[in-house]
């Protein structure tokens, strides 16, 4: 009897498509509320304070829920989390659409916050019902899909912000998930695999607070003061609570995390990768839309607007778009080690040039673009990378955490760019503005955090992945 697995060219791209939908809806709903969190202030009568917590609280459960989700997919099903992803995303997005109250758009906004498994949910679903033949690019593209979200989001936002009310950026949240949900419910057939149903309850609790308090801590140290007792304190409790995780997840029967499989060497490099290109890839958006909207008078500011900072980095999302193609075929040519060497180092190259390359706005897009290029090729390795190295079924929790990671890696850029950029300033006309240093500085970590990543990837490429090896034994 024929199987997915064996299915047409044109029912595989139906699949992708409506899995890539809605991991790109996912990632548009993390980014698109970014420019309009000034008007949403003023709308909703709340601080700027509570505005930004329309954006941390997505991050907080997202934080928690991509691993929970991750293991769950691998005990009860992957297409049956990534409905739950696409769902919640969808109930979210309509109640922030038809709402001005901030209670109830925190609400919903929190809700949404669980669509962030859809990357990872995706990618583990399609990697079982996709021909072998298709699974490469396929895995490329739907992890491409977190960088294009941002690249994409902002000037769409931009857009929007300046021309409509809104809530139409929820309403594209909202149509997009329900889009992916019915397609992927009428398109995708998850095959038959042994289900385990016991629960690491303990092991989700102290996740849970682990995650909870270190991304709370990053992205409000800024607000709050770094040495200040919150901050220390709840980065103390997310040490405790990590350190009490590795030894309860040892004595598990069916852990949340296999911690032996995580620590392995080249699971734990590849993740460690992960957060640094998503590192490199925030603090180029942040540094790129600060950077072109300062006035002219700082001396390499171009006063532009909210949409002209967001379409000098449209060409970065079309650039990761485009590349996913290639990416797989030089992942399946030369292996995904060296395709991630690779990607580091065109991401050192984009972030040197836009260290020296200050005097005019067209040298901002293309350091934006080189960015964009190296972070698509990155992001389609690191999958293939996990592919490698992970039990198929322990895949779907392990892409969880490579996710996890690189989502990480840029609250950690906006965390270290905002304090960059609030602490090396300059005057102009009484008010205080970022320096032309500090975006040197900021670019100057990314390029070292990029290079480390590369440095990361011809390690690995040494070190064959399990079935490799097991076929060399043969």
């Amino acid at each position: 009897m024929p199987t997915q697995n064996d299915a047409p060219d044109g029912r595989a791209n139906l699949r992708i498509a409506a899995v890539a939908v809605g991991a790109l809806t996912a990632a548009l709903a993390q980014t698109l509320i970014i420019p309009v969190l000034p008007t949403l202030t003023d709308d909703l009568g709340t601080s700027a304070g509570g505005a930004q917590w329309l954006l941390t609280s997505t991050l907080l459960v997202a934080a928690i829920s991509v691993p929970v989700m991750g293991r769950f997919a691998d005990m009860f099903g992957r297409r049956l989390l990534l409905l739950v992803a696409l769902g919640a995303l969808a109930v979210g997005s309509l109640i922030d659409t038809f709402t001005s109250n901030y209670e109830v758009m925190l609400a919903g906004r929190v809700i949404a916050g669980f669509s962030a498994a859809a990357i990872p949910l995706g990618i583990s679903l399609l990697s079982v019902t996709l021909p072998e033949a298709r699974r490469g690019s396929a895995t490329a593209l739907v992890s491409a899909m977190l960088g294009i979200g941002g690249a994409v989001g902002l000037p769409l936002a931009g857009v929007i912000g300046d021309n409509a009310d809104y809530h139409l950026l929820f309403a594209i949240g909202a149509i997009g998930a329900i889009l992916s949900f019915v397609a992927v419910l009428t398109l995708v057939r998850e095959p038959p695999f042994e289900r385990q149903h016991h629960i690491d309850w303990p092991g989700i609790g102290l996740l849970t607070t682990g995650l909870a308090t270190l991304v709370l801590a990053v992205s409000q140290g800024g607000t709050w003061g770094w040495g200040s007792p919150a901050v220390l304190g709840l980065l103390a409790v997310s040490i405790v609570a990590i350190t009490v995780l590795t030894r309860v997840e040892d004595r598990v029967a069916n852990p949340l995390i296999d911690m032996p499989a995580f620590k392995r060497p080249p699971i734990a490099l590849t993740n460690i990768a992960s957060l640094f290109i998503g590192f490199a890839l925030f603090a180029s958006f942040t540094g790129t839309a600060t950077y072109v909207q300062a006035p002219e008078s700082t001396g390499y500011g171009f006063g532009s607007t909210i949409l002209t900072a967001g379409l000098c980095l449209l060409p970065s999302g079309l650039l990761m778009l485009a590349l996913a193609p290639v990416a797989a075929k030089l992942i399946a040519r030369v292996g995904p080690a060296y395709v991630l060497a690779a990607a580091g180092a065109i991401l050192a190259v984009g972030l040197v040039y836009r260290i020296v390359a200050v005097d005019a706005l067209w040298q901002v897009v293309v350091g934006a673009s080189i960015i964009g290029a190296g972070t698509g090729i990155g992001y389609a390795a690191l999958p293939s990378l996990i592919d490698r190295h992970t039990p198929r079924e322990q895949l779907a929790a392990a892409n969880g955490i490579n996710t996890l990671a690189r989502s990480l890696g840029s609250t950690l850029a906006s965390a270290i760019g905002g304090a960059l950029l609030t602490g090396l300033t300059m005057t102009v006309a009484g008010n205080a503005l970022p320096s032309l240093d500090a975006y040197r500085v900021l670019f100057g970590i990314c390029a070292a955090a990029a290079i480390l990543a590369s440095l990361i990837g011809l390690h690995l490429a040494r070190r064959p992945g399990p079935r490799e090896a097991a076929a060399v034994a043969a």
